[in-house]
């Protein structure tokens, strides 16, 4: 019999070709890439440097390539552990190894494993050391046999079988066992629950007041193919914090017959499905009514338990997935936020008592002033506190100051906005900047080696200030789970949302590029090839040593070998250093290419570098050999070109409008500039300047079908909006991107956009540039309007908890009886929870919505006239007051609920 190993290492083919239909690709790039992977590449170097072996597969494939290994060599490694498993119990023959060597799935896997996995001593075991299996096999292959008369040959007081009931009862088990562990009948009534079946909630008797944030699951119920992850986390929690009791249904159709009545008794349809399997029916035999007994016994006490199960992991890791991919969308987009640049900027961290914390530091980020100021309740130190700014920004030619967006931001920003106003001649701009995860940095080991000596509240305005700057080179100093951009994070695996947040780190600080002179060891560590222990060296060498002069000086570093140089060189830059080449992405290994083309044109690479008319008319073959193909050389072009480009777009601040500072100062119909802040399932929230985000719902985003909001806008967004409706009382903000949008009572009435989702003729976004527009999406509208689920603030963005949907798009487009929560107040991160609700309202004259939308039946509305183009009046006059594109992502989260 042929080894387990060779087996596996047999099918690893069928690995590939998976892999490559599922990407849409040819096997050949995925056994190259997979090879580079497996002989220690990473993925953003073989993205940019190894196109001609991959034949260009891109990061985003390449990631999806390596999950999709990890998944299918973790199911060989279960094969293999089963094949073993049942090889020892003297079990394994041909036939059933085959299955084992087949199946594509981990569920597909133990569902055949069943039978055989150890397990406790069962009824049905108990029945067999009676001596009961032959009366099970006698009954179920001749239904033609009394059971009671063939029963009573099997009464035997000595091995417990007191009377033919007894052996009745023991044959029962011997069957029930055998029919849920069938592993075809158990896969083809999982695909036909997840159809047909759905998941209801209510709440548990005397838990309305104590479970209020999760009301709109009192009484809930959604087909569960329907079923979006925010709302399937929400239900989890509800039932985790004993608050909600939820029942999946397998049928949704005879659950409501039997709530009225006209079906007499449980779900009938998998009964006969199970007895259809097995060649049951009810013919007059002797033993079909026993049979039939046996089967509804099955059904109901083993089949559907183990269905249960089964279909609520696959709910939960279908939620989880998601929950991991939105939190590193919204992670990459707050990455990538434009920088500042190198400006000397003030960092203002506010506080009420403890004051506000003060830091200035230098264009490079160095610290070079410190204080603490006491404007605000209840020192009320006002005029002394804009003496001691006015002072520290003519000291150190402050260009910037940057405002964190927490407790007292808003009564901090006027005070900025006091300063600029008596000191017009120090020119300065201010900006709200998020301060998700500051106080996890201000605390951290790398903060206290970074600023040491400084306390520990100061070092969260330091952190402030540089996040301005340069929101990469920052934040990468923090866990990225404490940054606080993901719903329900505390609710999903640890070790899944950890290798997807580093995965997206790692990209974004290849895709932009460190210079090795400059960075942290933080910002190094997460270069390609460069781990903790050698990031900590180079700096070391830096430190020692002075500059890196050039690439090749990084040799010299301890323990940088080879295959990390091979790895790093590209992604590390060296302004003004003995080659400028080391200032761009090219490789070193492809230098000698460069001199190519420089002999080949006749030029000094100085010349050649920014030449676009010479290099644009230039034909990547002529340079192409076996080595550097055309793919290669275009990169290298396009960089000769603009070296050492930047990916992320220009800075740009939204303006938020002069005596628009709190909720109670919006008015329906205002328009007003904003920043998006977070993106959800079932909308977008917008910082309009008024410390209380915004919600516009996905169905207020464009007259078109909006399958992911995503796809109109994204976090650092700039925007206008228009406000449809305010309710202060309950903190609840409705916008809408649709400037023609009217605010008369009842769900929004159609609208649209022009290609932009909302933002107008030649806004930029802060976090990406501008976006194309494009017609119509396809996909699944969102019904409902949900709550927004309150939260408390602490720690250090540590999430809550709360799932509340809606009932449909209600008056102001937000659902009919949401609420947007506001949430205490606490000293650190922001905490928080919700999700969508589920009901179905009806909003416009639109089409019917897709079948994957947010809720159970919505309608979304699709008419409507065409979007303002830029117009929409300011409120007040004089100053204005700045945020940043990447402000107040943990806000939005909290106030939805999401952490």
């Amino acid at each position: 019999m042929p080894d387990v190993t060779d087996q596996i290492q047999a099918a690893a083919p069928s690995v590939s070709a998976r892999i490559a239909e599922e990407l849409g690709v040819r096997e050949t790039q995925v056994v190259s890439a997979v090879d580079l992977l497996d002989g220690g590449a990473t993925v953003p170097f073989v993205a940019r440097y190894r196109k001609e072996a991959t034949g260009g597969l891109d990061d985003t494939q390449l990631r999806t390539l390596e999950e999709r290994l990890r998944y299918l060599r973790e199911l060989d490694e279960r094969r293999a552990a089963i094949l073993e498993s049942i090889r020892s119990q003297g079990k394994l023959d041909p036939e059933l190894e085959a299955l084992i060597v087949a199946a594509d799935s981990k569920a597909r896997l133990e569902d055949i494993y069943l039978p055989f996995k150890p397990k406790r001593r069962t009824k049905a075991q108990i029945a067999r050391e009676a001596g009961l299996e032959p009366l099970a096999d006698l009954l179920f292959g001749d239904p033609t046999q009394d059971p009671s008369g063939a029963a009573a040959g099997y009464v035997d007081a000595e091995k417990g079988v007191a009377d033919a009931a007894a052996a009745l009862d023991g044959a029962r088990s011997i069957l029930v066992e055998r029919f849920a562990e069938d592993a075809d009948l158990i896969g083809g009534l999982r695909e036909q629950v997840w159809e047909r079946g759905r998941m209801r909630g209510k709440v548990k008797a005397g838990k309305e007041e104590a479970g209020a944030k999760f009301s709109d699951y009192f009484d809930f119920a959604e087909p569960l193919t329907s079923l979006p992850s925010h709302r399937i986390l929400a239900l989890f929690r509800g039932e985790k914090e004993e608050i909600l009791d939820l029942i999946l249904e397998p049928s949704a159709e005879e659950a409501d017959a039997v709530a009225a009545g006209t079906l007499a008794s449980g779900p009938v349809f998998y009964e006969q499905r199970i007895a259809a399997h097995f060649a049951i029916a009810d013919q007059g035999r002797a033993a079909d009514r026993w049979l039939l007994d046996t089967v509804r016994w099955a059904w109901r006490t083993r089949i559907v338990v183990h269905l249960d199960m089964s279909l609520r992991m696959r709910l939960f890791q279908a939620a989880e997935d998601e929950a991991v991919r939105v939190f590193a969308a919204n992670l990459r987009d707050l990455l990538l936020a434009a920088p500042a640049g190198t400006r000397a900027t003030m960092g203002l961290d506010p506080g009420f008592r403890t004051g506000v914390k003060v830091a200035v530091v230098s264009a490079t980020g160095k610290v070079l002033a410190t204080d603490t100021i006491y404007p605000h309740v209840p020192a009320n130190k006002w005029d002394a506190a804009l003496a001691s700014l006015a002072k520290l920004a003519k000291e150190h030619d402050v260009d910037l100051v940057a405002i964190g967006n927490g407790t007292a931001s808003r009564e901090t920003d006027k005070l900025a906005a006091d300063l600029i106003a008596k000191n017009p001649e120090l020119n300065l701009t201010k900006v709200m900047v998020s301060e998700a995860g500051a106080s996890v940095y201000s605390a951290s080991a790398y903060a206290a080696s970074e600023l040491p000596g400084m306390d520990v509240s100061l070092r969260g305005a330091v952190s402030i200030a540089r996040r301005l700057q340069d929101p990469l080179a920052e934040l990468v100093k923090i866990d990225p789970k404490s940054i606080g951009v993901g719903q329900y994070q505390h609710d999903i695996s640890e070790v899944k949302l950890s290798r997807s947040l580093d995965a997206v780190v790692e990209d974004c600080v290849n895709g932009v590029g460190v210079d090795v002179n400059l960075a942290s060891a933080p910002l190094l560590s997460r270069v390609s090839g460069i781990g903790e222990s050698l990031a900590a060296n180079i700096v070391a060498h830096r430190e020692a040593n002075g500059p890196f002069v050039n690439r090749s000086a990084l040799k010299e570093v301890p323990r940088l070998g080879p295959k990390a140089f091979e790895q790093c060189a590209g992604f590390l830059r060296i302004a003004g250093g003995d080659d400028p080449l080391d200032g761009s992405s090219v490789h070193p290994e492809a230098y000698p290419v460069v001199r190519r083309i420089l002999s080949s044109v006749n030029v000094e690479l100085p010349a050649l570098i920014g030449n676009g008319t010479l290099l644009r008319g230039l034909k990547p073959g002529d340079f192409a050999d076996a080595v550097f193909g055309v793919p290669t050389i275009t990169d290298i072009l396009g960089e000769l070109e603009k070296p050492g480009r930047d990916p992320r777009p220009a800075f740009k601040t939204a303006t938020f409008a002069e005596g628009v500072e709190k909720i109670g100062d919006l008015v329906a119909g205002m328009v007003l500039e904003g920043v998006v802040t977070n993106v959800a399932a079932f909308g977008a929230f917008v910082d309009v300047g008024v410390h209380q985000d915004g919600l516009v719902h996905v169905s207020a985003m464009s007259r078109t079908f909006v399958n992911d909001p995503r796809e109109v806008v994204k976090p650092g967004d700039v925007v206008k909006v228009k406000v449809l409706d305010v309710d202060v009382p309950r903190k609840r903000i409705s916008l809408t991107l649709r400037l023609d949008e009217e605010n008369a009572p009842g769900a929004p009435r159609g609208g649209g956009r022009d290609s932009g989702g909302g933002r107008q003729p030649g806004q930029q976004r802060q976090g990406g540039g501008g976006r194309q527009g494009g017609g119509d999406r396809p996909g699944a509208g969102q019904s409902g309007g949900g709550r927004q689920g309150g939260g408390d603030r602490k720690g250090a963005g540590q999430g809550g908890s709360s799932g509340q949907g809606g009932s449909g798009q209600g008056g102001s487009g937000q659902g009919a009886g949401g609420r947007q929560g506001g949430g205490g107040q606490g000293t650190g991160g922001r905490e928080g929870s919700g999700g969508q609700g589920s009901g179905g309202g009806r909003q416009g004259g639109g089409g019917r919505q897709g079948s994957g939308g947010q809720g159970g039946s919505g309608r979304q509305g699709s008419g409507g006239g065409r979007q303002g183009g830029g117009s929409g009046g300011r409120q007040g006059g004089g100053s204005r007051s700045s945020a940043p594109v990447n402000s107040a992502m943990e806000d939005a989260l909290r106030k939805a609920g999401l952490l």
